[in-house]
């Protein structure tokens, strides 16, 4: 791959079996003592789902953003993209790249499970602090079913960004939001989503809980940890109206997930307050307009009044 396609904020950088594109935002920390922050995606997701959180923080803070292997304009990897192996690439890609400073991860998604891997392998020497953003939580399959066969032959057709709100409501500019969607289209993106969703993200979670973290809380001590959750009867009901007009489901089917909109909020706040255990410094909010793309649409988290 060409580095030419890539912004002039980014550079690939060498880890050694191939190359992953970091892009840096923000000015030079005045000391290597100086926090800085580091973006990690969720599952099927690159860089491009951060730039309206990185454009609020403005340039007086330095943060970086980077593609997974396989995404956009990061080479792919000859590892299959389990959640230990992205956890190894990261710390390869912090250490190649030379980021010697407190690092603040903020994880959205399956980044939960991604963070915790990156603990597991390297402790928290470098982990200056946690921002979680409607995470995943190692217990979540045990509680919810994202995948759940009647909710999404309910929504079988629907165009989920739609269905979601997250086309009308995202805060990114038009460019931006043209550039999202058009890496996603790609074969590339199509093919290693694929491996990453399908193959590798459900086992992840089974993975995560044998080594037994959680019997080390607060594994961050008292370096601050703020948990962010969105709600996702949000986008559950926006996926069941869209359904619904397209005619999908029997009348049992629908009322089948019309019981799983109720409860899935309580789930997941239950869930959210697992990662309060991480640190004995914490906070928990809930951006309430928002579904699972809190980063992409809260008017709370992204507003520029």
């Amino acid at each position: 791959m060409a580095s030419s396609t890539l912004p002039s904020n980014g550079r690939l950088v060498n880890i050694g079996t191939h190359s992953l594109a970091l892009y840096t935002h923000g000015s030079e920390p005045s000391s290597s003592k100086d926090p800085v922050v580091l973006f990690v995606s969720g599952v099927a997701s690159d860089a491009l789902n951060w730039q309206a959180v990185v454009r609020l923080l403005g340039p007086s803070l330095r943060s970086y953003t980077y593609d997974r292997s396989g995404y956009h304009n990061s080479e792919c990897s000859p590892l299959a993209p389990s959640a230990e192996n992205v956890a190894l690439e990261l710390s390869l890609l912090i250490e190649k790249a030379r980021i010697p400073n407190p690092l603040i991860l903020v994880g959205h998604s399956w980044a939960g499970v991604l963070t915790h891997e990156y603990i597991a392998l390297k402790g928290t020497d470098q982990i200056a602090g946690l921002v979680l953003v409607d995470a995943n939580h190692e217990t979540a399959p045990l509680v919810v079913d994202v995948n759940d066969p009647i909710l999404w032959t309910v929504a079988a057709g629907v165009e989920p960004y739609s269905a979601w709100g997250v086309e009308a409501e995202h805060k990114l500019t038009q460019a931006e939001w043209d550039a999202f969607r058009a890496a996603e289209a790609t074969e590339k993106f199509k093919l290693i989503a694929l491996k990453e969703d399908v193959e590798n993200y459900m086992p992840s979670f089974e993975t995560l809980r044998k080594k037994e973290l959680s019997k080390k809380q607060p594994l961050l001590g008292d370096n601050p940890v703020y948990v962010i959750g969105g709600r996702r009867s949000r986008d559950w009901s926006g996926l069941y109206k869209a359904g619904v007009a397209k005619g999908n489901g029997t009348e049992e089917q629908r009322s089948y997930v019309r019981e799983l909109i109720k409860t899935v909020d309580a789930k997941y706040e239950g869930l959210m307050k697992e990662f309060l255990k991480l640190s004995t410094k914490n906070e928990l909010v809930f951006a309430t307009e928002s579904g699972h793309f809190v980063q992409m649409t809260s008017r709370t988290l992204l507003s520029t009044e």
